[in-house]
């Protein structure tokens, strides 16, 4: 196992890990389900040759919510600005991570060279009009789960939409993905990271023809239609973009499959 060069970057708000290697920084973005220990076998399966940075957001993970009003954005970029003196640094975000590359690629292009996204939120995408009926089954059953406050019923409906997907049947991947993936979501919730945290004050959704710079995107087979259809969408709203679809695996593919994700990543960047 790959130990990073130092646990923690000093003087910024998020608790982050560093992988010392060749080239630009690549910075890995978590899911809102997920912190940064869902990158970390494919940080250490890139680690030593490419130089690797994780961290987790306000609320997520190590990193505290604390007291006073806080952005995502703002957070990372001056995580970016304290990591691209020599050069700009390649983002590989997923699902809201995906969002926030996105959101940091508009607002300050000069800090990110390359984007790897899997299955990323965009601000100002249109809701989808309609889900499929095993997506609108667990989306009803998340709210009544929420509505009861029943913290261990959110955690279970989480995992099976997230993890296994929403058409599989629940357990589908189980063993140490499936109690990470219930011990990272259980911080989140009881911390419960302010929404108004993600907006970043603008819709990337209008200005993806802005981003310029070489993106993948990337989505397992198993995860929600409307996100492979909005996917899609973004590949063929953005000037530079390709796309990649992973089969047999979810939402989030880095916890089933870090080997092939790792190899996209590579090969992408």
């Amino acid at each position: 196992m790959t130990q990073p060069t130092s646990r923690i970057i000093e003087d910024l708000p998020v608790v982050a890990e560093h992988w010392a290697g060749e080239g630009p920084p690549i910075v890995f973005l978590h899911a809102g389900v997920c912190d940064r220990r869902a990158w970390r076998e494919v940080a250490e399966l890139l680690a030593g040759r490419r130089q690797v940075v994780t961290y987790d957001q306000r609320g997520f993970g190590d990193t505290p919510l604390g007291d006073a009003p806080f952005r995502h954005v703002d957070d990372l970029i001056l995580l970016l600005e304290r990591l691209t003196a020599e050069s700009p640094a390649q983002l590989v975000g997923s699902s809201m991570g995906g969002q926030l590359a996105l959101d940091v690629t508009v607002l300050r292009e000069e800090l990110v060279s390359d984007l790897v996204l899997f299955a990323p939120a965009v601000s100002g995408a249109p809701e989808p009009e309609a889900f499929e009926p095993h997506t609108q089954r667990l989306i009803e059953q998340l709210q009544a789960a929420g509505a009861a406050e029943d913290l261990a019923e959110l955690i279970r409906l989480e995992a099976w939409m997230w993890l296994d997907g929403p058409g599989s049947p629940e357990g589908r991947v189980s063993g140490p993905q499936r109690k990470l993936m219930r011990q990272m979501n259980d911080i989140i919730l009881r911390n419960d990271p302010p929404e108004a945290a993600e907006d970043s004050g603008i819709t990337a959704w209008q200005r993806l023809a802005d981003i310029t710079i070489p993106v993948t995107v990337a989505w397992g087979t198993l995860d929600a239609p409307s996100v492979i259809d909005q996917c899609q969408q973004l590949i063929a709203r953005l000037p530079n973009a390709t796309g990649q679809a992973l089969t047999g695996l979810a939402h989030l593919p880095y916890l089933e499959d870090p080997q092939v994700v790792a190899e996209l990543i590579d090969n992408a960047l």
